[in-house]
């Protein structure tokens, strides 16, 4: 208190959420004096229910995120889709040395350690199929099949990453469709070579299955970092009926995005948003349809637009993408 009462000084905490104590003192210094506090945690589950009410008024919530594409110089995208893009992780000579230890000291044994699970094989378990359905629907019950663990379990974890900020859930569109969409979320894991570390993945091709669903994963983390940063009111959703028909990401229900990892955009990739043009009614259209991909000419047709991703990624980060008031 003596050291803190000195005029006009700041202070930074990390991992506040061990030592609870200190936000009574936190509380009382701000009250009594000018200090101003930067409180740093990885536990938004204890972050939340235990001190934000103390700082009611008083506090303003910022999500750091890994590094994004425009804070890379020479930004090469094979290399985030393989390696991911957390700063240790990215600027080492060895990545995957940093995302071994994350994955193993973290994910693992820290979650044990907070007492968030009870029996640690079993979120071991769920670890690895929950990184196997990143970006897909999510079920429960088939999930919980292959872990071994009950279906409410399975939503306790998914809750549980989402809160220790390993996660997020993007949920449907609600919209006036015509046809019945799809209930179930998508879940997308926070960084891509934490993700890869998960599942072993130590080298990616253009050609595998799943390099398309990394490439989607970057792209999502791309709107939600932008979104985060520059704390916009703006809902990321996406909308899909079983196989007749999907598109990736909605934002504010006015613009619609695709992501296709492919070098050659055809009129086949304009699926989606003609199933959703024929199935919803006309006031809930799109006022923008953009196609993400690796295809280097920008181009519109019939009505969309097709985005290299290179120019994508300059768009999002010039203002140019998600809706304005």
């Amino acid at each position: 208190r003596d050291y803190i009462s000195k005029p006009d000084i700041q202070v930074a905490i990390d991992e506040i959420q061990r030592l609870p104590m200190l936000m009574n003192e936190i509380h009382h210094l701000m009250e009594s004096t000018s200090a101003r506090f930067i409180l740093t945690g990885s536990s938004a589950r204890k972050l939340s229910r235990t001190f934000t009410s103390l700082m009611a008024g008083r506090l303003k919530v910022m999500k750091i995120h890994p590094f994004v594409s425009r804070e890379i110089p020479g930004f090469d995208l094979m290399r985030v889709l393989q390696f991911g893009t957390l700063p240790p992780a990215y600027l080492a000579d060895d990545p995957w040395d940093e995302l071994r230890d994350y994955t193993g000291a973290y994910l693992r044994e820290e979650i044990q350690a907070e007492a968030y699970v009870r029996r640690i094989e079993n979120f071991s378990r769920f670890l690895d199929f929950a990184a196997q359905r990143n970006s897909k629907l999510l079920n429960y019950e088939a999930i919980g099949r292959d872990a071994q663990v009950p279906a409410r379990t399975i939503r306790e974890y998914y809750a549980l990453l989402e809160d220790t900020l390993i996660g997020n859930q993007v949920h449907p569109i609600h919209s006036t469709s015509k046809r019945k969409c799809v209930s179930a979320g998508k879940f997308y894991f926070f960084d891509l070579g934490v993700l890869n570390a998960i599942q072993h993945q130590k080298s990616i091709s253009d050609k595998a299955p799943v390099f398309g669903e990394l490439f989607e994963t970057f792209i999502y983390l791309e709107l939600k970092a932008y979104r985060d940063l520059f704390a916009l009111d703006s809902k990321i959703e996406f909308w899909r009926i079983d196989d007749e028909g999907e598109i990736d990401f909605i934002l504010d229900q006015t613009v619609g995005i695709e992501v296709k990892s492919t070098e050659h955009v055809h009129l086949k990739h304009l699926k989606g948003f003609e199933r959703y043009d024929s199935t919803t009614l006309g006031s809930d259209r799109l006022r923008r349809k953009i196609i993400v991909s690796r295809d280097p000419v920008r181009r519109m047709v019939n009505g969309v637009e097709y985005f290299p991703i290179h120019d994508f990624l300059v768009e999002l980060w010039s203002g140019g993408i998600f809706p304005t008031t």
